[in-house]
């Protein structure tokens, strides 16, 4: 079971490094296409920020209004925090960054959130990031157990073997993907990662289902 005491501290930092890693950025960087489908990277800050405002009781109010469609509702999202200017977006972030309201959701997620969120922004910018391994490993167990209609990857992976070469993490029976956790996360989440980042007789079967 994932532990209150210790995630929110990683999530907390992880949302005031991403705030720091992105306040001198120029400002057409703002809309460079993320990693995330669709958003760029103002786009993800103001979803990271709306997802820090949102409690339990609120997502419900909030999906019941959205006629239960998560995209629609993450959409919604963006535009009611997404600034005219960026840096107010980021402001908005900075100041709810030791926030622990969340959605109704394993608290696994908020992991997954900050280090999935925070590579779909930074690798477009260029922007390199270590991230605490244990919590990643945390993230991608979380994430490879999910099935892909509560946000996992479980399916991405059917049939699968993923083998971190960073931790001690194997997950799954068949044709092995070796990688680093952040990248094994990366693919799992439904994300492109860079050609040499995974290998193994699996890696070319993970990076066709993103």
């Amino acid at each position: 079971m994932v532990n209150r005491s210790e995630v929110w501290p990683i999530v907390h930092a992880e949302r005031a490094r991403l705030v720091a890693d992105l306040r001198c950025i120029p400002d057409t960087a703002w809309a460079t296409p993320s990693l995330c489908d669709g958003w760029n990277v103002h786009d993800v800050v103001a979803h990271l920020v709306d997802s820090a405002k949102t409690s339990r009781f609120g997502f419900i109010a909030r999906m019941i209004r959205a006629r239960l469609d998560f995209d629609r509702d993450n959409d919604l999202g963006v535009r009611r925090r997404r600034a005219d200017d960026p840096r107010t977006t980021l402001e908005a972030l900075r100041a709810v960054s030791d926030w622990t309201l969340t959605p109704p959701a394993p608290l696994a997620t908020r992991l997954v959130e900050a280090f999935v969120h925070g590579e779909d922004i930074r690798r477009p910018l260029g922007i390199a990031a270590a991230y605490p391994l244990h919590a990643v490993v945390t993230a991608l167990t979380y994430q490879a157990r999910t099935g892909a209609v509560m946000g996992g990857g479980r399916e991405r992976i059917d049939g699968l073997r993923l083998v971190a070469t960073d931790s001690a993490l194997t997950f799954g029976q068949g044709p092995q993907v070796r990688g680093r956790s952040i990248d094994l996360l990366m693919a799992v989440s439904g994300r492109p990662v860079p050609v040499d980042a995974l290998d193994g007789p699996g890696a070319a079967m993970l990076v066709g289902s993103v």
